[in-house]
């Protein structure tokens, strides 16, 4: 019978995405393994491997395609002795429109699932790229697991242990706050030259992320200035000694280690939210914030704390590049328990930061700037001060332990000989 392929889920919060290019046509025969289509995440383009093999019959989805739904159909491969004629005619694929946002939910196309195969030893195993990936990740063999997808395809949930879902509902974008509709403001700005500019995927994620974390995180902020002084001496000494290699660390590479080695001097506040729990993690896994065009990309650098700071700054120069290339996979941006904003070298002073959910907190630094400050021994003298301030979930880290945590971050900063013995 026909197979149908269905909108893949590309990483674990991908709800919908453009099907921005298709690299097959209909009479294509394509074989497992073979690229089929490029796919447009809030985040990436990623190319799309086909994992069953025919002749494409249809292409349900037209190439520029946005909002289009998590396991629709949106291609339908034929097997040998099968023609266009034996697809059945099914409603067309669900694709969110903007009249969908208003909606609590919408039910999407029904797919069915058959009985859960059962894989005969040296049998190729049918699996989504997704489920691939984390069965490889979690070390798991998929020839011992049961597909409950599409021609018993093993899927996300099989390789997670939860049942698959036969009715996809469409996402609920957090509530925006109330205000004025887009008409309404149209009609106030009638008489004044505009250009409209559509929201990219990206764009809605952040809005709709970051009102729900402004909207349902009790945020509270803690502020600290830290000289740095002999951080940029100590810098200046480093980046001496790491010309020959071609390498350079930079004022942010530093910030990356104190904040890592604080996370696990401090551990209670190594933590994230979790609906009803915490988790408290082992590793110092710090996320950084990088500006991209039309948006934000928050890649993860794991196990910090083990890395030495040259392993950092190579690591972070990688991931940002690839991040304002759209090059991330989602393995690489998902995750952390805590983030690092930096705008100093934008002049900024200081500011406060929102929190990137699940993470328990998020340090906004500002620039250095040269200050008269006070000595221990009441002499006035210039140092080189850096403004620091750490927003906080108040459901994951109380004050006192906040505290703590920034008191550590302050003390590698103004110590960094500590954090590199």
């Amino acid at each position: 019978m026909p197979i149908e392929i269905l909108m893949p889920a590309l990483s674990p919060t991908m709800e919908e995405g453009t099907l921005a290019k298709w690299l097959v046509k209909e009479g294509d025969e394509v074989a497992s393994g073979d690229l089929i289509a490029e796919i447009e995440t809030d985040k990436a383009t990623m190319e799309f491997e086909a994992v069953d093999e025919g002749i494409v019959g249809k292409l349900l989805v037209a190439e520029g395609s946005e909002g289009v739904l998590v396991n629709t159909p949106i291609m339908v491969l034929l097997e040998d002795g099968e023609t266009a004629g034996d697809i059945s005619s099914k409603p067309a694929p669900a694709v969110k429109t903007s009249a969908d946002v208003a909606e609590p939910a919408v039910e999407a196309a029904v797919i069915s699932t058959p009985k859960p195969a059962r894989h005969i030893e040296g049998e190729r195993v049918f699996a989504s790229p997704l489920a691939r990936r984390i069965a490889a990740d979690a070390g798991v063999n998929l020839a011992s697991i049961s597909g409950t997808g599409p021609h018993g395809r093993i899927v996300k949930a099989d390789v997670m242990g939860k049942p698959a879902s036969v009715t996809v509902n469409s996402p609920t974008p957090a509530p925006l706050a109330s205000g004025p509709s887009s008409d309404m403001i149209a009609k106030i700005y009638a008489d004044r030259e505009y250009e409209e500019i559509a929201l990219n995927g990206m764009r809605k994620t952040i809005a709709a992320r970051l009102t729900e974390a402004k909207q349902s995180i009790p945020h509270f902020y803690l502020r600290r200035d830290i000289r740095i002084d002999a951080l940029l001496a100590g810098r200046t000494r480093i980046n001496k000694q790491l010309e020959a290699r071609g390498l350079k660390v930079s004022v942010n590479d530093f910030i990356i280690m104190a904040c890592a080695m604080a996370l696990q001097s401090v551990p209670k506040a190594n933590a994230i939210w979790a609906n009803d729990r915490l988790f408290q993690l082992k590793p110092s896994d710090v996320a950084v914030a990088v500006a991209v065009d039309d948006g934000l990309f928050t890649p993860v650098i794991k196990d910090a704390e083990t890395k030495t700071l040259s392993q950092l700054s190579v690591e972070m120069k990688d991931l940002a590049g690839r991040a304002r290339d759209k090059k991330l996979a989602p393995h690489e941006y998902l995750g952390g328990s805590f983030a690092i904003s930096n705008l100093g070298m934008f002049g900024i002073d200081n500011f406060d930061a929102v929190i990137n959910p699940p993470h328990g907190a998020i340090l906004a630094v500002g620039a250095g700037v040269k200050k008269p400050v006070v000595g221990k021994d009441g002499e006035l003298s210039i140092a080189t001060v850096m403004s620091v301030t750490l927003s906080v979930d108040h459901r994951v880290i109380d004050g006192a332990l906040g505290a703590l945590l920034l008191n550590a971050i302050v003390d590698n900063l103004e110590n960094p000989v500590t954090m590199l013995a």
